[in-house]
């Protein structure tokens, strides 16, 4: 079987078994030939078992022949932190306003779950970058 020319890598992120054809998703996918809808039928049917609304970033590979695969990703660390702390949003100066703490125990789970796409070799080192992350948004973490 010969191999597919691609002709374009889309990322997006959307929210589990929750997307629409509404933008962000329609007006990316459009000019490339892809059914927003099709694609939306799709990436809620994969989504559905994971928590409803929680974002999940997607990479969709477009081929010249107008097909396309998606790869769905690890949910991003600061959704994953505010998660873990019930936050709205972090902190807007991160250096002086602490929003909340976030338990070593949080941390492990939130490195646990976004080890397959971190660029770390173990968890320690996945735990360091996602502290990181937690301290950019003003929320401190246990040692």
């Amino acid at each position: 079987m010969a191999t597919k020319k691609v002709s374009a890598v889309i990322k997006l992120q959307c929210p589990a078994g929750a997307a629409t054809p509404a933008p962000p998703i329609g007006p990316a996918l459009g000019p490339h030939g892809v059914s927003a809808p099709k694609f939306v039928q799709e990436f809620n049917d994969r989504t559905k078992s994971m928590e409803k609304g929680l974002v999940i970033p997607v990479v969709i590979t477009v081929y010249q022949d107008k097909s396309y695969t998606f790869i769905l990703k690890t949910p991003p660390a600061a959704v994953l932190i505010k998660k873990a702390c019930k936050l709205d949003k972090g902190s807007g100066n991160p250096l002086r306003d602490k929003v909340a703490k976030l338990s070593a125990k949080d941390l492990e789970e939130i490195a646990k779950t976004k080890m397959p796409d971190i660029n770390a070799n173990d968890i320690e080192a996945a735990k360091k970058i996602i502290a990181g992350t937690a301290r950019s948004m003003g929320v401190e973490v246990e040692q």
